[in-house]
This record gives C-alpha cells, sequence and structure tokens, in this order.
C-alpha cells in the first residue's frame, strides 16, 4: 500500500465510518468519489510542489556553494592585492628616500631603535654653517615638548633639558620674554604650547601673526597660525610650540614680514619632507670666522633644495641650539648655550 493510498485511508475514514453507520455503504461510496478524488489531486500538486521546493533548497545550496567559493578567490586576490600594494609604497619610500639622502649628503651620525631613525648631516654653504637632522617618528611619543624644569616661569638650556628627559636629540623651541618681579627673573612662553595632546596656559591668539607649529597624535608634522582655539585644536595636537614666521607650506615660499626678510641670523627650524619625515635645522651666526648666519628669504630657497615642503622658523639667535647623543653640535653665537623657556626632546 502506497504512503499516498495510507494518507488517504485515515483522511476519509471518518468519513466512511459515518455514513457506514446511517446509511447502504454502496450508496455512500458513490457519494465521496467525487471528494477522494479530488484530495488526491490536491496531495499530487502538493508532493510536486515539496519536490520543486526540495530542488529549489538543492539548487540554492549549489549557489551558495559557488558563491562562498567565488568569495574566497576575490578575498585571495585582495589579499595579493594588498601585498604588492604595501610593497610598491615600501620600494616608492625606498625611492623618495634616497632622492632625500642625495639632497642632504651623507650623513655622520646615525641613530635608529624601535621608536625612531635619526640622521645627523652637516651644513656647510657659503657664510653659514649648521646641523641638520632628518627624523622617522616610529612612536610619535618619542617626540616631547618640554618645559624648562618641567614648570612654568623656569629656564634651562637645551642640553640640561636633553640629559634631564634622557634625550638622544634635542632644539631649542619657541619664543619667549623675561620679566622680572619682586628681584626675580620669570620666563614667559609667547603664543600657545602643548604637551601631551593639551594647551600648558589658556589659548592666547597675540599678537596674531604667531603661528603654532608641532606634530599630531599620528607623529606628523602640523602648523597654522590659530585665531581660536578652534583652529589649533582641529589639527589634533600633541606637542607643539610657537614663534614665527611660516616659511613653507605645500612646498611653497609664504611671504615673510618685510624685517625678517634680509637680516642674517642664527636660526632654528622644524619642518617635514613629502613622506613625513621630520626635519629640524640649526644654523650658526653671528661669528664672522666661523658662521655669519643666513637670512630668512635664503632660507626658504634652501629649504626648497633640499626637498622640504613645510617648515616653521622658530626661536633663533642665541637660544639656536642642536644636542645629540650627549653633546652640543653647533657653536651657539653668545659663546655658551642660552637658557630657553622649552626645547624639543627626541628619545632614543
Amino acid at each position: 500500500m502506497s504512503k499516498i493510498n495510507i494518507f488517504m485511508f485515515f483522511l476519509i475514514a471518518p468519513f466512511i465510518g459515518f455514513f457506514f453507520i446511517g446509511s447502504d455503504f454502496k450508496a455512500t461510496s458513490q457519494h465521496i468519489k467525487f471528494p477522494v478524488e479530488v484530495l488526491e489531486e490536491k496531495v499530487d500538486e502538493l508532493y510536486d510542489e515539496v519536490t520543486d521546493l526540495e530542488e529549489s533548497i538543492v539548487g540554492m545550496g549549489f549557489a551558495l556553494e559557488n558563491q562562498k567559493e567565488v568569495f574566497a578567490v576575490q578575498a585571495e586576490q585582495i589579499t595579493e592585492l594588498s601585498k604588492l600594494s604595501d610593497s610598491q609604497i615600501e620600494l616608492s619610500d625606498d625611492i623618495y628616500e634616497q632622492k632625500i639622502l642625495k639632497m642632504l649628503g651623507s650623513p655622520i651620525k646615525t641613530h635608529i631603535s624601535d621608536r625612531t631613525e635619526i640622521k645627523i648631516f652637516k651644513l656647510a654653504e657659503l657664510g653659514y654653517r649648521g646641523y641638520i637632522a632628518k627624523i622617522k617618528l616610529f612612536d610619535p611619543t618619542a617626540f616631547k615638548v618640554v618645559l624648562a624644569k618641567d614648570k612654568l616661569g623656569a629656564s634651562e638650556t637645551t642640553s640640561q633639558a636633553a640629559k634631564r628627559t634622557n634625550a638622544i636629540l634635542a632644539i631649542n623651541g619657541g619664543g619667549f620674554y623675561r620679566e622680572k618681579k619682586n628681584g626675580k627673573v620669570y620666563t614667559h612662553l609667547i603664543g600657545n604650547t602643548v604637551i601631551d595632546g593639551k594647551l600648558v596656559e589658556p589659548f592666547n591668539p597675540y599678537p596674531g601673526d604667531l603661528f603654532f607649529a608641532g606634530i599630531n597624535k599620528k607623529g606628523q608634522v602640523i602648523g597654522t597660525v590659530p585665531h581660536k582655539e578652534e583652529d589649533l585644536m582641529e589639527l589634533d595636537p600633541y606637542q607643539g610650540v610657537s614663534f614665527l614666521p611660516v616659511l613653507l607650506k605645500d612646498g611653497k615660499k609664504l611671504e615673510l614680514p618685510p624685517e625678517w626678510k634680509k637680516t642674517r641670523h642664527p636660526r632654528t627650524i622644524i619642518g617635514k619632507y613629502a613622506n613625513d619625515d621630520l626635519i629640524v635645522i640649526v644654523i650658526d651666526g653671528r661669528q664672522g670666522n666661523w658662521s655669519i648666519g643666513i637670512t630668512l628669504e635664503r632660507l626658504q630657497d634652501k629649504l626648497l633644495e633640499l626637498g622640504v615642503k613645510e617648515a616653521y622658523n622658530l626661536d633663533g639667535g642665541g637660544s639656536s641650539a642642536m644636542y645629540y647623543d650627549g653633546k652640543i653640535l653647533n657653536k651657539p653665537s653668545d659663546g655658551r648655550e642660552r637658557p630657553v623657556v622649552n626645547n624639543i626632546v627626541i628619545m632614543p
């Protein structure tokens, strides 16, 4: 007996019992013949639908399996493209690095760790001398702005700050002025200084043309002339100082204040290359037998010759100093280091 016949038997049994009790079985069977045929048709239709559904599910299974294989192939292709892209980027970085080194010459000192790579170069041109440090920041926390003696109002030399913080490289930082109160000399920051992402003092826009320059939390050099605190905070500053003027932006010279263009002085500069490598430069001056200094106009041209894309003029004159690996490299114009309000230090 087929499954359908068994199903039909149980389905119509109650009807058969009902009519058998109340009338002649033969007559009753004639009455129920039509409903049984209809039910058989419905069961057949239902069976066909179930079969179609099974086939659809199987087909979907094959389709899903095929789609899974397609996704696996695509994922593998994306991985390969990613590896190729990474290798191309690395090759591009290597080419750019060689291009920079060709312009800078051979380094006289090199330091490399898991946090930084530092290369020191001599700078010797007609009329001036100095030092250049090119820095790769693998860890942005290796770059720090430090207040003199870690407090406001104090001053200390660049080498003192470097030794106190165990830095391998240091340069003088932003601008400042001194005043005497109650027989004591206090050193004050000008503009805005940021340490560990926070303003050291309330935002100060005076006198309106001071830049802020430093790095963001990714270790990239940033800079702007902020007129309100929002202008500064939009850069996501991590460390930075203030002075003037901005020398280069996007690989182009910016207009200089007339009184700054032609005078030769010692200089300290911070900037960056297109690959976000930092560059810091200290140039000596006011020493005829060694280095008479450089004008900002000539400095702009020199920076472009070196391939620098962005540059900011930090406090200079007698403040200009570069410390590396235990000693001051340059010859400060005062004959000794000048105590300053803050310094930029690089951890080893």
